[in-house]
């Protein structure tokens, strides 16, 4: 298996991971009233969407990309 692909699967689960864990967050009690009076998620909880969703996409372009 090369480099690349090794990496695209390593970003690719830390992603997953960190996708799981903004939603488990995103469900804490304190999280939803603070969504219901601000309108918004706390900024670790987008962080870990933002993280968790690019890494994933980068994971997924490197496993796509043949070389």
């Amino acid at each position: 298996m090369k480099t690349q692909q090794i990496m695209g699967i390593a970003l690719l689960v830390a992603g997953l991971i960190m996708l799981f864990f903004g939603w488990q967050s995103s469900q804490s009690v304190g999280e939803q009233l603070v969504e219901t009076v601000t309108g918004r998620y706390t900024d670790n909880t987008m962080w870990y969407f933002i993280g968790g969703a690019v890494a994933s996409v980068v994971g997924i372009c490197l496993l796509a990309i043949r070389k």
